[in-house]
């Protein structure tokens, strides 16, 4: 184990421990805070809170990709992320911007965005690869089976860990055939996406198996509902409530980071920070 990354994203920052990513949902409907941060003012001013608060990027997403989501018109996606992009990066942010639609990514790189976060790994929009390489960001490549209003439906895997081992090399070998360059491209074994509870913990205690695909690995369990099944009263077995999981997130960013990730995809900055310092020091 070695809680420093030993595999980095070019022209992103390299301290001696994992990066940690803010969670900025411009969404109605996220599973964490949904609606909390939709309107431009209230989300610009929590982006600049993540950053007072260490966040080294803020990942700014205006799908929701729960399970069951609908999708929102590209018009509407573009209207809730592109104010806040331009207002970020003016203010000297590093923005990611979470994306499957290839023309939402080319605006959001326009208006400052320096790394594209695409949950489907290049699949959902067959111009995305081609534009990351044209533009020459960073990219986030994730495993994914489909959208989320049927990913869940494709839980199904005889061989879980090899199999997404083996479905992120092929997106990999698709992103560099599209001329990405290598540095440029990071990994995201997709926690949550068309995995059951128990699949996402096969799949972080197998983070090794990531780390071995030569890319820096992102790690996105960040109060999602596998932890809250956890944490579940035992007397009723309600899940523990999503704002809840932070402590639990907190945790896992430790193993991530001794797992060897490079970056921890986090709603709560402050505690995942002083998590992956710890880890760090801890080597």
């Amino acid at each position: 184990m070695n809680a420093v990354p030993t595999h980095y994203v070019a022209g992103l920052p390299r301290p001696d421990r994992a990066l940690v990513m803010g969670v900025l949902n411009v969404t109605p409907d996220s599973f964490s805070d949904g609606g909390r941060w939709l309107e431009p003012d209230r989300a610009i001013a929590h982006g600049h809170e993540l950053v007072t608060e260490g966040a080294d990027l803020i990942d700014v997403g205006g799908e929701s990709t729960r399970p069951g989501a609908a999708r929102p018109s590209v018009e509407e996606e573009l209207r809730r992320v592109l104010p806040v992009v331009r207002a970020l990066t003016r203010a000297g942010a590093l923005v990611s911007v979470d994306t499957m639609r290839a023309s939402v990514a080319r605006s959001a790189i326009e208006s400052g965005a320096i790394m594209i976060n695409d949950v489907s790994g290049g699949l959902a929009d067959p111009a995305m690869l081609p534009l990351i390489a044209e533009a020459g960001v960073a990219y986030v490549c994730m495993h994914w089976r489909g959208h989320s209003d049927q990913m869940q439906r494709h839980t199904g895997y005889d061989d879980l860990v090899a199999e997404v081992v083996g479905a992120l090399g092929v997106r990999l070998e698709a992103a560099r055939a599209a001329g990405i360059p290598a540095d440029r491209i990071a990994v995201d074994p997709g926690l949550g996406f068309a995995k059951t509870g128990d699949q996402n913990w096969i799949l972080l205690a197998a983070l090794d198996r990531f780390v071995g695909l030569g890319h820096p690995l992102l790690v996105a369990a960040s109060r999602k509902t596998f932890l809250g099944a956890l944490l579940a009263d035992p007397s009723t077995g309600e899940h523990r409530r999503t704002l809840d999981r932070d402590d639990a997130s907190a945790a896992v960013a430790v193993l991530a980071a001794r797992a060897g990730a490079w970056c921890i995809r986090a709603h709560a900055v402050r505690s995942t920070l002083d998590a992956v310092k710890v880890a760090a020091r801890w080597e």
